[in-house]
Parts: structure tokens; sequence; C-alpha cells
């Protein structure tokens, strides 16, 4: 059974926005954040749909608010919410969802630090329109950024015994208990999931 909330994070660059709106496939997710601005496009991809949390965005990192304050991204109550942002990726961050929402999830993507930075060059950069990475600055911070982001993602998984997996079909029915299409396999990109309940 899914939980109410998934928190789900990765860098900018780990394609995890691919593998989240995979995971939003499964039936029982709520994607009722998806607005027309809430959309951005690139290539052949639809690289970000739904609503994103992070310092500067159109969401801030609410973490300090009631849940209800973090569900109003959503116009529907019913099912499993997949609350995206690259700032729960810190580790005071993850320690707090861990203990402040015991009953719902934490879902990490991992991809080294180079080719998540230039894969979010190559899909726009600070072009991007939606989210808004502004407070990102400019390609150093963005960087630097990057790899404190999946330090901090690494030390959690180590602290909390995770198992990193290549994210396919066989890991989302291992992990979700549902068969669903998985389109890519990237040889770079490991996830993995702690179940809090």
């Amino acid at each position: 059974m899914l939980p109410n909330r998934i928190f789900f994070t990765g860098v900018p660059g780990s394609k995890w926005s691919a593998i989240a709106q995979t995971i939003e496939t499964i039936s029982g997710m709520n994607t009722s954040d998806r607005t027309p601005e809430r959309e951005y496009n690139h290539h052949l991809y639809s690289g970000h749909k739904g609503a994103y949390f992070g310092e500067g965005m159109e969401l801030e990192t609410m973490l300090i608010l009631t849940p209800d304050r973090i569900d109003g991204a959503w116009s529907e109550d019913a099912g499993c919410k997949l609350i995206k942002s690259h700032d729960w990726a810190h580790v005071d961050i993850l320690d707090f969802i861990k203990d402040f929402y015991p009953d719902d999830w934490i879902m990490m993507v991992y991809r080294p630090d180079q080719a998540s930075f230039a894969w979010w060059h190559e899909a726009g950069g600070f072009q991007i329109k939606y989210p808004n990475y502004q407070a990102y600055i400019d390609s150093p911070t963005m960087l630097t950024k990057i790899m404190q982001q999946n330090n901090a993602i690494l030390e959690f998984g180590q602290r909390n015994d995770c198992k990193w997996e290549y994210f396919t079909a066989k890991w989302v029915l291992e992990n979700f208990g549902v068969g669903i299409e998985v389109d890519n396999n990237w040889s770079d990109i490991l996830v993995t999931i702690i179940k809090n309940a």
C-alpha cells in the first residue's frame, strides 16, 4: 500500500524527473499538482511536470510548516503525493523528514556529479522555465551544490543501510508491488527507497 507522501530527491541533472514521472504512472499516485505553469519540456522529453519545492522556487522548502501546507500544492487529497525537491538532499533535512513524517517514504536518486551537471545544462540550464534555478546563481555554484547534495544523499543512504539499485521494471515491482513499463535503463543512475512505516 502506498503512503500519503513520498519525499523524492535527486540532484539537478540526475534524470530524477524522468524517474518521478514513471513512478507517477502507478495506480494510486496523485498527480493533481500538474498544471500548464508547472511543466517544462526539452528535446523530445517532458522534462518537468508538477510541483517542485526549493529555495527560490514557486514553492519554498516548507518542512517547518504543517503537512497540510505542503499538501496544498495538490488540488485533490486522495492518493500518494510525490513531493519533489533538490533541497531534501541534505542530511539534516532528510533526518527531519524521517522523524517528522514517520508514515511516509523517502526515495533518492543518485547520478555522478559531472554527468548530472552536463545533463542539467543540456536540458536548458538556467534557461529552464520551471522550476526556477536562479538561486543556484551560476554554473560553478551549481556544480558545487550538485556535489554537496550528492554527498548528503550518499551519507544519509549509508547511515540508513540503503540498498542502491538500477531503476528497472523489476525494481518497481519489488518496491511498489506493481508491474509497469520502464522505458529507460541508465547505467549511471541508482535509486533507493526508505519505507519509514
